[in-house]
C-alpha cells in the first residue's frame, strides 16, 4: 500500500509495519511543529531589529494570553482527529466525512464564543501578567488584531486532525509548514516594508492564519472529501462524543505550563542568572525534543484507526514501537546534549549559574525524556481508546505531585541544580506507571471487546486528551 493515502481508500494503518506508520507520521509531524517554533523566533526576532524594548515585551505576553485558545484549539483537534480515525477505521468514510464536518462546526463555533468573552478583558489579563506602561498599550493592540482570527487558525489545525486521522502526514505537515514559510514573508514585509512595527507583526500573523486554513481545507475537503456539513441530527448527536474527547484534552494541555509556571517561581529565588539558564533551557528542549512531542500527535490516528477496526494486537504493537522510538531518539539526543553541553551554552552567551544550569540540563536533566515521553506515547492511546479521565490524571499529576514535591526538595537541598534535577525526575514515577496503565487498558479490550464503543461514534462517551 502506498504510503500516501488515496482519497478512495480508508484506513491505511490497519496494515503494515506498525514502525514504519509510527516513524513516518512523526517525522513530517516534527517538521510542521519545528516550523511553528522558528515563526515564532523569526518573529521576535524581526521586531528586535527595531530596537524598542516595549515591542519584544508586548509579543512577550501577548503571546502568554494566546497560547490558552492555542491549547484549546489543540485540544479540540484531538477530539476531531480521534473521531474520523475511528469512523475509517470501522471502513465508513461517510461516518468520518460526517464527524470532519461536524468537528469543524463545533471549532469555528467554540473559539469565536472564547474570543469573544475574552476581548473586554484583553487589558486587564495583560496587567494580570505583569504588562505596564508602554507595554501594556503594545500588547493590548497586538492581541487585538490578533484574537478574532483564533476560529480561523483553530479551523486551520481542525483539518490537520482530519487529513492525520486518515493518515495523509504529508498534507498535515503542509499545513503548518504552508502557514509558517507565509508568516516568514509576511513579518518582513509588514513590519519593515510597511512600516508598521508591532501592528504589522500582528497583520502578518492573521494572514498565515487564513494561508494555513486555505491548505487545510485543499487537504481536508478537495483532495480527501472528509469535511461533509452533517444535518442537524447528525450534528447533534456528534456533540457528546466531540466534547468528550476535546474538553479534557484542553485541560491536559495546560497542565505543562502550570507546572513550569511553579518551577519559574521557585528558581527566581537564585537570581537572575538562574532564571535566563531556566528561559534558554526552555528554548533547548522543543528543538531537541521536538519530536517526541510530535509523536504523542503522530501516533493517535494510528491507535484510532485500528481500534476502530478491532485490531487490538496492532494496538499494543503501536504502544511497543512508540516506546523503542521514544528510547532511541531520546538516548540519541540526550547523548549529543551532553557531548556539546558546553558549546550550547556558548551558543546563548550563558555565564556563571545561567551556563552551569544549563550544562546540568544537557548531561543529567535531558534524560527524564525517556519518561516524558513514555507519558506523551501512553497519554495519545488513552486519548484514542476512550479512557480519558488516565490522560488528565497522568498530565496533571506529572505537572503537580510530578513537579512541586521534588522541585521544592531541590531547590531546598541542592540550590539551582536541584530545582531542575527535582523538575527532571518528577516525570519517572508518571512515566512508568502510565505506560503500565496503558498496557493494562491494551490487554482489557482485547480480552473484552466493548462492541458499542467500535462501532458508532454518536453512541459513545469516549474522551481523549493531550500531552
Amino acid at each position: 500500500m502506498s504510503q500516501q493515502q488515496k482519497p478512495g481508500q480508508t484506513a491505511k494503518f490497519v496494515t503494515g509495519s506498525t514502525m514504519r506508520h509510527v516513524v513516518v507520521m512523526t517525522a513530517t509531524g516534527s517538521i510542521g511543529l519545528v516550523s511553528i517554533f522558528i515563526v515564532d523566533g523569526l518573529n521576535l526576532f524581526y521586531i528586535s531589529l527595531l530596537g524598542i524594548e516595549e515591542l519584544a515585551a508586548a509579543i512577550g505576553f501577548a503571546s502568554t494570553l494566546l497560547f490558552f485558545t492555542l491549547s484549546i484549539s489543540i485540544g479540540l483537534t484531538i477530539a476531531c482527529g480521534a473521531l474520523v480515525a475511528r469512523a475509517l477505521g470501522r471502513g465508513s468514510r461517510e461516518d468520518a466525512a460526517q464527524m470532519g464536518g461536524a468537528s469543524m462546526v463545533f471549532m469555528g463555533i467554540s473559539t469565536l464564543l472564547i474570543s469573544a468573552a475574552v476581548w473586554p478583558f484583553l487589558r486587564d489579563l495583560n496587567v494580570v501578567l505583569g504588562a505596564t506602561g508602554k507595554t501594556l498599550e503594545l500588547s493590548t493592540r497586538f492581541l487585538q488584531i490578533v484574537l478574532f482570527s483564533t476560529p480561523v487558525m483553530a479551523l486551520g489545525m481542525c483539518t490537520t486532525g482530519i487529513l492525520r486521522g486518515t493518515g495523509d502526514a504529508k498534507r498535515a505537515m503542509y499545513v503548518t509548514l504552508g502557514s509558517g514559510l507565509a508568516a516568514a514573508v509576511f513579518d518582513p514585509i509588514f513590519i519593515f516594508g510597511f512600516k508598521m512595527g508591532l501592528e504589522g507583526a500582528a497583520i502578518s500573523t492573521v494572514l498565515s492564519r487564513f494561508v494555513m486554513l486555505a491548505i487545510g481545507i485543499h487537504g481536508a475537503h478537495v483532495v480527501h472529501r472528509l469535511m461533509r456539513m452533517p444535518d442537524r441530527q447528525r450534528l447533534a448527536s456528534a456533540f457528546r462524543p466531540f466534547f468528550d474527547i476535546g474538553l479534557p484534552a484542553t485541560l491536559t494541555q495546560v497542565a505543562t505550563p502550570v507546572g513550569n509556571a511553579y518551577v519559574t517561581a521557585e528558581i527566581a529565588a537564585f537570581g537572575d542568572q538562574a532564571v535566563a539558564g531556566w528561559a534558554i533551557i526552555g528554548r533547548i528542549v522543543p528543538i531537541a525534543f521536538g519530536v517526541i512531542f510530535a509523536l504523542s500527535g503522530a501516533v493517535g490516528p494510528i491507535l484510532g484507526q485500528n481500534f476502530g477496526a478491532r485490531k487490538y494486537d496492532r494496538l499494543l504493537t503501536t504502544m511497543r514501537d512508540s516506546l523503542v522510538f521514544t528510547v532511541a531518539y531520546v538516548l540519541a539526543v540526550w547523548a549529543l546534549l551532553a557531548v556539546f553541553a558546553h558549546p550550547i551554552a556558548g551558543i546563548f552567551g550563558a555565564q556563571g549559574m545561567s551556563r552551569d544550569l544549563i550544562v546540568f540540563f544537557c548531561v543529567f536533566a535531558a534524560g527524564s525524556f525517556l519518561f516524558n515521553g513514555a507519558i506523551f506515547v501512553s497519554s495519545a492511546a488513552f486519548n484514542n481508546l476512550g479512557y480519558p479521565t488516565y490522560s488528565t490524571v497522568f498530565n496533571w499529576g506529572r505537572s503537580t505531585l510530578g513537579v512541586i514535591p521534588f522541585v521544592w526538595a531541590g531547590a531546598h537541598f541542592y540550590g539551582a541544580q536541584g530545582v531542575i534535577a527535582g523538575w527532571g525526575l518528577g516525570a519517572v514515577v508518571f512515566g512508568v506507571v502510565s505506560v503500565l496503565v496503558c498496557f493494562r487498558v491494551m490487554r482489557d479490550l482485547a480480552s473484552r471487546p466493548l462492541p458499542g464503543a467500535a462501532q458508532l461514534p454518536v453512541a459513545t462517551s469516549e474522551a481523549a486528551t493531550s500531552p
